[in-house]
């Protein structure tokens, strides 16, 4: 169970911090939420306390996690799927994951891909919601602001 204050990723979405925990009733049904404040976009999500785990919410990565993040974005391609269609489903299973490693690789890779051939409309989508969900995450892990972030991640792609 997560507290008000605690740093969590919402697979998808992004990092936040949980600002209350409050009982609704939505469709008849009393449950209670964690109301989650997304620091970019200024965005608030709330999450069925008896659902967190199907959905993979899970605290931010600490300066290690981070240290291992920064080196998935500087590293090789990981092999890809020439078909346009099983490339966007392999993508799409990483980001749905929330698993931080796998988000930077879909970065990673589509950015490079981007570099070389350029992106259909919907990688180019990806691309950007994976960059979000990235950031969010570097912004709460380091307490820095989203232009440092930025910063941050584009350096180690070298960039």
């Amino acid at each position: 169970m997560f507290s008000i204050g605690d740093r969590v990723v919402y697979p998808m979405h992004g990092a936040g911090i949980i600002e209350a925990i409050e009982e609704r009733e939505i469709l008849g049904q009393r449950k209670q939420y964690y109301i989650m404040k997304l620091p970019i976009g200024d965005m608030k999500v709330m999450i069925p306390v008896d659902g967190v785990d199907g959905v993979g919410l899970r605290q931010v990565i600490g300066q290690e996690d981070l240290t291992r993040v920064l080196d998935v974005l500087a590293g090789e391609r990981t092999k890809m799927s020439t078909n346009w269609n099983r490339r966007y489903r392999a993508n799409a299973e990483k980001l749905k994951s929330g698993n931080i490693f796998e988000v930077a690789e879909v970065v990673r890779n589509l950015t490079l891909r981007e570099k070389e051939k350029g992106l259909s409309t919907g990688e180019r989508k990806m691309l950007d919601s994976a960059k979000q969900i990235l950031v969010s995450e570097v912004v709460l892990a380091r307490n820095i602001p989203e232009a440092e972030a930025h910063s941050l991640l584009n350096r180690a792609m070298g960039q």
